[in-house]
């Protein structure tokens, strides 16, 4: 029996090691304190400054976040930006961020903060702070997020009287100035945007100074026909300083106007139609040779004739060059030309000026 017992002792003696090394010292509770956000952004439009960053999943002792509070928007116009002080604007809680994580997608808010004109500076260089302030449900937090400056300079308004119309060289812009002021190391353009219709992405058609004359014109000819465009406007602040590049500061946009470019505009009309009859001892037949219409979308000529009547179509398909040979002449009649151009659409010009030759 003693032996047994001995035994049985000796084979849970490594068992009662080996649970001793599993215990650890206690670790005190997490704070569950947001870690402030590094990615803060900001974006001024117009009078608004739109700010983003990225919700906390997780704790300032890396733990998996439990719960977040609202998030403090602070702004300062002072120099640096310590402590949130008087916030400016709140966002709620949200309401799952952690479920964001779960789907490696993680959950951004903003909040858009609205500039008063006693804000706003006539000075290129004034600035203000922003940063954000994360709570838990506690209300406690773990400092600001990362600090982003936004200039304060003021912005022009959009400008009036908007419109866009098709034409045969493409769509035309057209609007009414403003006057700028005149501040140093600062410059204002007219900035101009198309997309197609149903798509987010709008691309930059070109710019044009501010000035107060009246009305300005922007020609968009990088177009295709038959589809439908969206343009607007805004007016773009340019802060200049030495060695670096230029701020720009987006003013408000103006309304946005649908144009369909439906071509129904002809091509040019041909110049400098000449007719010369081959010369005797030959089979008879006029020649004709005029300029080339230099459109991008030109299909093809047509050519008239008349004698005695009125003028008819001779070919029978498009002429393709600059050049044709009407063998369909009588000896002793004098024949009148003209040409016309058509483009893909089928839209056709106006005839040229006539040139005539007599068939002895």
């Amino acid at each position: 029996m003693k032996v047994f017992r001995l035994t049985l002792w000796l084979g849970l003696l490594p068992l009662m090691f080996t649970a001793c090394a599993t215990i650890a010292p206690p670790q005190p509770p997490s704070l569950d304190l947001p870690k402030p956000p590094a990615d803060l952004r900001a974006t001024r439009k117009g009078d608004r400054v739109i700010l983003t960053w990225t919700v906390p999943e997780a704790t300032t002792d890396h733990q998996t976040i439990r719960s977040v509070g609202p998030t403090r928007i602070c702004r300062t116009v002072a120099a640096g930006l310590q402590q949130c002080g008087t916030p400016v604007g709140e966002v709620a809680s949200p309401m799952n961020p952690v479920a964001a994580n779960s789907s490696r997608q993680k959950a951004t808010a903003s909040y858009t903060d609205t500039l008063s004109r006693e804000v706003e500076s006539d000075v290129p260089a004034a600035t203000t702070t922003y940063a954000v302030e994360v709570f838990n449900r506690e209300g406690r937090s773990a400092g600001l997020s990362n600090r982003v400056l936004v200039p304060l300079i003021r912005t022009l308004p959009a400008p009036r009287d908007f419109q866009a119309s098709v034409t045969g060289q493409g769509v035309v812009l057209h609007w009414g100035g403003v006057t700028p002021p005149s501040l140093p190391n600062v410059r204002y353009v007219f900035r101009s945007y198309r997309r197609l219709q149903g798509e987010p992405q709008w691309s930059v058609v070109g710019e044009v100074p501010v000035t107060n004359e009246r009305p300005l014109t922007l020609t968009d000819s990088d177009i295709e026909w038959e589809k439908t465009y969206q343009y607007r406007i805004e007016t773009v602040t340019l802060i200049s300083e030495a060695g670096k590049p230029d701020v720009q500061v987006e003013g408000d946009d103006t309304h946005i106007d649908t144009v369909l470019a439906h071509d129904v505009f002809p091509p040019a009309v041909p110049s400098g139609l000449q007719a010369v009859f081959s010369g005797p001892g030959q089979s008879s037949f006029v020649d004709l040779v005029w300029a080339p219409v230099p459109d991008i979308d030109l299909a093809g000529y047509n050519i008239y004739r008349h004698d005695a009547g009125a003028a008819m179509k001779i070919n029978a398909e498009l002429v393709k060059t600059p050049s044709y040979r009407d063998a369909a002449v009588e000896s002793g009649r004098r024949y009148f030309y003209s040409v016309s151009s058509v483009d893909v659409r089928g839209n056709e010009s106006q005839r040229s000026s006539e040139a005539s030759e007599k068939v002895p």
